[in-house]
């Protein structure tokens, strides 16, 4: 017989208030409650439908439009969606026509550089609720940086950055991407930053926040935490774990007399 729920010892049920995670399902048997069967049946067809989603891409370039704000269209060397899932590599790199058409950019007079990337990546959904939202709050804290032309990628992974911001001679890249959909979240957003970024760049040398959404990391607190981060990256010249190193010890270090 388990103990009784204490101030201590919240009971089973209540952790339910504190996450989504699939705790203390009701059973009747030995099988879950026709609610709880029903909702995982949501979630998980909300999450392959995720995958297979496409881009807005007439309302994104909308938004930005309305902003001011220049862009480029490319794709990644993934003909279709269904290529893309069974190829990563070729989500990580572009397709020659893009190549070409980024190679012809004329590089900014002015330094740093950076380049934005929207990249539709595992959930194209994350892209279409909060790359705006997130980019409305980023946008004032970059002040210190040159944007070239915000680059949307489509059939895209991570990778495919260091080739964008190398041929559009950026000093750093900051990649929005849809992440892989959870059975609570099908549409995280993530966000990679890359300094000095050119192809072979391993995943050591980027820096990445997660689950940019309304229910998980709010846009203010994401948009400051990558300020924050493609800042040090300016001040430092690099990119990847010495930033959270060198964080973690500006934060921990005691004041000076």
């Amino acid at each position: 017989m388990s103990d009784p729920p204490s101030p201590t010892r919240p009971s089973p049920v209540s952790l339910r208030e504190y996450t989504p995670a699939r705790v203390s399902l009701v059973r009747t048997g030995s099988s879950l409650a026709t609610r709880d069967a029903l909702d995982f049946a949501l979630c998980h067809a909300q999450a392959r439908d995720a995958v297979h989603a496409t881009l807005s891409l007439p309302s994104l370039l909308s938004e930005l439009h309305s902003r001011n704000l220049a862009t480029v269209t490319v794709k990644s060397a993934a003909p279709d969606r269904t290529t893309y899932l069974r190829r990563p590599d070729l989500g990580r790199t572009l397709s020659p026509a893009s190549a070409t058409q980024l190679a012809s950019y004329t590089p900014l007079p002015q330094t740093p550089a950076l380049t934005l990337i929207l990249a539709d990546g595992l959930s194209a959904l994350a892209i279409d609720r909060h790359a705006i939202p997130l980019l409305d709050a980023l946008l004032p804290l970059l002040t210190p940086f040159r944007l070239t032309p915000i680059v949307i990628a489509e059939q895209a992974r991570v990778a495919i950055g260091d080739q964008i911001g190398h041929l559009l001679h950026a000093q750093l890249t900051i990649l929005l991407i849809g992440e892989r959909p959870g059975l609570s979240s099908p549409d995280s957003l993530g966000a990679y930053l890359t300094w000095a970024p050119r192809p072979g760049r391993t995943d050591a040398e980027r820096n990445g926040i997660s689950n940019i959404r309304a229910h998980g990391l709010d846009y203010p607190t994401a948009a400051a935490r990558i300020a924050f981060l493609a800042n040090e990256a300016r001040r430092l010249k690099l990119s990847g774990t010495p930033i959270k190193e060198a964080s973690l010890n500006l934060i921990a270090a005691p004041e000076q007399p």
